[in-house]
């Protein structure tokens, strides 16, 4: 079950004017997930890593603004998410997104490449740039984590209790439309707003959005603690890469508490702060942030 880009209005395809592709993972019982991501522009590598309940619509100005000064950008959505297969079967979990990611770079050929990471995208990034350092030139870093925290807005606790949240989340699109809302401070224009529901518009749609916020590990008997952790625990091993922190300063979810922590785990990071910019921090800075990433990368 997936969505394709011949659903997409005209409206949201002037938003995202790309061409798909699909990588094919094997999954349980040998059954076959295609993954939608997006291959645009020539030169080094940049691979874009989007989180809940977002998909590589999150990145289009970005990709745009990379493709036209000399970059190949790699956008996945992840399983679940965007235009990939939405299957009940898949096994929701962060060790098996970052194997997912990892597949996906070895089946391109990809050597060498540079990070950006968004929300979710920020464990499972750093998890697969841990594992093979050596093949990271640089490193994005927007509102997001890779590491353990006790700190939870109380707004997506509440929607982890397993029955209700499940509920709320996949039947009447709670999380989703909170976040059109609510991540943005400057509000999305109804074409932007759609275009990030869109893949998510009925309840068979959302399972990845549900399992998502079931896998934030807050207790160590969580399945994925232990990845989370080892995460964390080899962060040290990037801190010699070039890495920016691009931080909306009005996000309700990744505060300043987050800033902090990945500036205690990279404190030679350059550090750029939007302050009236919320969690779709490349929403709501898109005068200045596009072209400093852009600089960024460049060096």
């Amino acid at each position: 079950m997936s969505c394709n880009l011949k659903e997409l209005s005209p409206f949201i395809r002037e938003e995202y004017p790309f061409n798909s592709n699909y990588c094919i993972h094997k999954g349980i019982n040998g059954k076959k997930y295609k993954q939608h991501y997006l291959d645009e522009g020539e030169g080094p590598v940049v691979i874009l890593l989007h989180g809940n309940p977002t998909w590589s619509f999150y990145y289009r100005n970005l990709i745009l603004k990379l493709r036209s000064n000399g970059f190949r950008c790699i956008v996945p959505d992840h399983i679940g998410c965007g235009l990939s297969d939405k299957p009940k079967s898949y096994e929701y979990s962060l060790k098996r997104r970052i194997n997912d990611i990892e597949y996906l770079i070895d089946h391109l050929g990809i050597k060498h490449y540079n990070l950006v990471v968004h929300d979710w995208g920020g464990a499972i990034g750093l998890g697969v740039a841990t594992r093979n350092p050596q093949s990271v030139k640089s490193i994005v870093i927007l509102n997001s984590a890779a590491f353990r925290s006790k700190f939870i807005p109380l707004s997506i606790a509440f929607l982890k209790v397993p029955i209700l949240g499940k509920f709320l989340i996949e039947k009447l699109n709670i999380f989703a439309l909170i976040a059109s809302n609510r991540a943005a401070e400057i509000p999305l224009s109804p074409t932007v707003r759609e275009g990030y529901l869109w893949p998510y518009k009925s309840p068979k749609h959302r399972i990845a959005i549900w399992n998502f916020v079931k896998d934030i590990p807050m207790l160590k008997r969580h399945k994925s603690y232990s990845t989370l952790f080892n995460v964390e625990a080899n962060l040290k091993c990037l801190s010699h890469k070039r890495i920016g922190i691009f931080w909306g300063e009005k996000d309700f979810c990744f505060n300043k508490y987050f800033l902090h922590k990945w500036i205690a785990f990279f404190p030679n990071a350059k550090i750029y702060k939007y302050s009236s910019a919320g969690h779709y921090v490349l929403e709501d800075a898109k005068k200045t942030i596009f072209e400093d990433i852009n600089r960024f990368l460049e060096k």
